[in-house]
């Protein structure tokens, strides 16, 4: 019984690859996301988050397509986390207001004047 137990136990822990994935999917949100809330106006988070979300689920995208990662798995594969991705940058873009995606795009036009118009 102890012995069938630790077979099921092996063959079902989760993989420190997945673990390794999970932190650096999530410092690619956290780090980036606490820099905008701390540095941003608060009419300038929503549309930077969903380019960051939107930038995330792109760089998940290709280090799923690098990887050869299957599409279709019992388990959440990095192309289920690219369409998390997009779903929550289009959520953060549906709750910003075009007048300040136009303020934010603005702002960072006005931060680099040496740019010809």
């Amino acid at each position: 019984m102890i012995a069938s137990n630790a077979r099921w136990i092996r063959r079902n822990v989760p993989s420190l690859e997945s673990f390794g994935v999970l932190a650096l999917l999530s410092m690619l949100i956290a780090a980036p996301a606490f820099l905008m809330i701390r540095l941003l106006e608060p009419g300038f988070v929503p549309p930077a988050f969903s380019i960051l979300l939107f930038s995330d689920a792109a760089i998940a995208a290709i280090v799923a397509r690098a990887i050869h990662a299957r599409r279709n798995s019992e388990n959440v594969t990095l192309w289920d986390i690219a369409g998390a991705f997009t779903m929550m940058g289009c959520a953060a873009a549906i709750f910003s207001k075009p007048d300040q995606v136009v303020r934010f795009f603005e702002q960072l036009v006005e931060q680099h004047p040496d740019i010809p118009r």
